[in-house]
């Protein structure tokens, strides 16, 4: 280094106006189910962005649209995605993906879910992790640094909706409009233990067992579909032993390793038992559900395959029913040796203070769908900790210490 040159100085967000843009991001009541204040949240967030030199599109999903792929009775209303765009003249693009909505704030809350209260060096509210935080962080810290200088990438903001609900009208939708374009991407709907690679796919699965009423004093008369609902768990118990056996060459998440699992592993869960009117009656049907979670080594065709076999043999018991699946977004596998994952994970080391570990998720991303249709190599990287954070469940927080230095990690990546 010559004597006169300096050492670059360092960009640092702004901590007020970091926690100042969390709590109006938190103070959205954008729920889903089902799915309010999308148009408020955008509108808001897009005069933000057009001020820092973005061009911003609020993408309003087309109602037939919706009609057409989100079947779910609970979601009314408008759907809105916003999308920011900054060229820098740079080689390369990075897209940077976040949701807007959030789960239910149910059960009993020490503080108001929708205010953002700081309490012993954390900050509680719905969304502060999953993933409202991530947002305010990327904003405070595109503030702090292009206020210094240019980011090295071109930047394409995708802020979207519904992605609590499995839906389709946030990031499958604009994956599909051909609006994901870039060369790099990093998913904000993560934690900060690691940086994540990969995730498990998603199958909703339902069986429903068939019977006959009848009186149940005279419960010979019918058939019991409860009853009979038995034998079909004893099969799904069955598979699941052999599926669970699995393991994925993916690493587990440092949390999922603390508890004995090392690696990424498939699931097969019955989650949802409903059968019966009253107790007199024999009941006619009853209704099992669940999912099954596919490692990247599994194809989501066998893994609904698979099911069917262990359950079509009850058919010649006389046991009657209707099995249905609903595939959800696919497993998602990056290349460990790629290089963008070295860059995050360095930018990680610089801006939070260690160096994380890989590892995969155990839950489903929309996130996988984007990078299965377009083939971005995406990094997995957000803020709070799996086994702290409560996300979707009450007293949801982060550390402020970790939401500053996720701050400091994009300001490190994007420098």
């Amino acid at each position: 280094m010559r004597e006169d040159s300096k050492p670059e100085e360092s960009i640092l967000p702004d901590r007020d106006y970091l926690m100042d843009l969390l709590k109006n991001i938190i103070s959205f009541r954008t729920v889903a189910p089902p799915g309010d204040c999308y148009q408020e949240i955008v509108e808001w967030l897009e005069p933000i962005f057009r001020d820092m030199g973005f061009e911003t599109t609020k993408m309003k999903m087309p109602a037939e649209v919706f009609a057409a792929k989100c079947s779910d009775s609970r979601l009314v209303g408008d759907r809105y995605n916003l999308q920011a765009d900054l060229s820098v003249g740079a080689e390369k693009t990075l897209v940077i993906y976040a949701h807007l909505d959030v789960v239910p704030a149910e059960g009993e809350w020490d503080t108001d879910p929708f205010c953002a209260v700081q309490k012993n060096g954390r900050v509680y509210g719905r969304g502060v992790s999953d993933c409202k935080g991530s947002v305010a962080a990327l904003v405070a810290a595109l503030k702090a640094l292009l206020s210094k200088k240019k980011p090295k990438y071109n930047l394409s903001i995708l802020l979207t909706t519904d992605e609590e609900v499995g839906g389709y009208s946030g990031l499958c939708y604009l994956t599909d409009l051909g609006q994901v374009k870039g060369d790099l991407m990093l998913c904000m709907d993560g934690f900060s233990d690691d940086v994540g690679i990969g995730s498990n796919g998603i199958i909703t699965w339902d069986v429903m067992v068939k019977g006959r009423s009848a009186h149940s004093g005279s419960s010979f008369l019918g058939v019991n579909a409860v009853e009979r609902s038995i034998l079909v768990m004893e099969r799904l118990i069955d598979l699941k032993k052999v599926v669970q056996a699995r393991r994925s060459r993916l690493p587990a998440s440092s949390p999922v390793k603390s508890v004995g699992i090392e690696n990424l592993m498939p699931i097969l869960n019955i989650t949802m038992v409903n059968g019966g009117v009253k107790e007199n009656i024999v009941p006619d049907r009853c209704v099992l559900r669940g999912d099954r979670r596919v490692i990247p080594e599994e194809r989501m065709e066998e893994a609904m395959e698979e099911i069917e076999r262990a359950l079509e043999p009850l058919r010649s018991e006389g046991i009657d029913f209707e099995l249905k699946f609903y595939p959800g977004y696919p497993p998602m596998s990056v290349d460990p040796e790629h290089a963008w994952v070295n860059e995050v994970r360095e930018a990680v080391e610089r801006g939070m203070g260690f160096m994380p570990q890989l590892s995969a998720a155990q839950g489903s991303l929309d996130q996988a769908y984007a990078t299965e249709k377009t083939g971005i190599p995406t990094c997995v990287y957000g803020v709070g900790r799996q086994l702290e954070s409560n996300i979707h469940a009450p007293n949801e927080n982060v550390r402020i210490a970790d939401l500053e230095g996720y701050t400091r990690f994009l300001i490190e990546l994007l420098q």
